[in-house]
């Protein structure tokens, strides 16, 4: 009976051991998610505020051309040069922005129209704002399908044109001494240009930049 009962202790400490070891694992466990939850909640940041303050079109020429193996056949160039302003502002209290790469350009109905623009890189400090005025050209020539440039034809009878200021670029964040890798910054910025009247056919000449608009940022 003794040696039973000694055995019984046994596994009896045993199973409380194991119990107050499950317990220190689990308060452990538990521990280690609340701070991960706070370091991600501190760390984890708001996107850049981006804004279109300005656009000057300053160029928007539709022309056709032929090919010398089909004379018959033509296709769209467009040749257009656009001035934008575009502001940056980091809405974050404890989290710098590094903006190590930002190129511009602009585009219509999804077809890159200008060459992009590079925009020199810049830390971006707690609440801190940035502008940019970079000249976005393309030319002389960009070739156009022709879908797009019967739509945009119709645009410039109607006296008004849409735009997109886009921006692609990388950026990383900034904590204390902290500093993370690299993500992947897109900007997409409407710009809204309208004229007194229809003038029949692309040009920039009677077209303004209607309002200041606030862009949609994907990181």
């Amino acid at each position: 009976m003794g040696g039973k009962d000694c055995g019984n202790h046994g596994e009896d400490d045993l199973r409380r051991s194991c119990r107050r070891l499950l317990a220190i694992l689990l308060v452990l466990a538990l521990i280690v998610g609340v701070i991960a939850l706070i370091i991600y909640l501190v760390v984890r940041p708001t996107h850049p505020r981006f804004y279109l303050q300005d656009a000057s079109l300053q160029q928007l020429d539709l022309s056709n051309s032929t090919t010398a193996s089909s004379p018959s056949a033509s296709s769209s160039l467009l040749s257009t040069t656009l001035q934008v302003t575009l502001a940056s502002r980091n809405p974050n209290e404890r989290v710098g922005v590094y903006y190590d790469r930002l190129d511009v350009y602009a585009s219509y109905k999804y077809q890159q129209v200008t060459v992009a623009a590079a925009l020199p890189a810049v830390y971006q400090g707690h609440g801190d704002v940035d502008v940019w005025s970079p000249v976005l050209s393309g030319g002389p020539g960009v070739p156009f399908a022709p879908y797009l440039a019967d739509a945009l034809r119709q645009d410039c009878q109607a006296g008004y044109l849409v735009l997109q200021v886009k921006v692609d670029g990388r950026v990383r964040w900034k904590v204390g001494s902290w500093i993370s890798g690299h993500y992947h910054l897109f900007v997409t910025c409407p710009a809204f240009l309208v004229t007194a009247g229809g003038n029949g056919a692309p040009g920039a000449s009677g077209f303004r930049f209607q309002t200041t608009t606030y862009c949609h940022v994907e990181v």
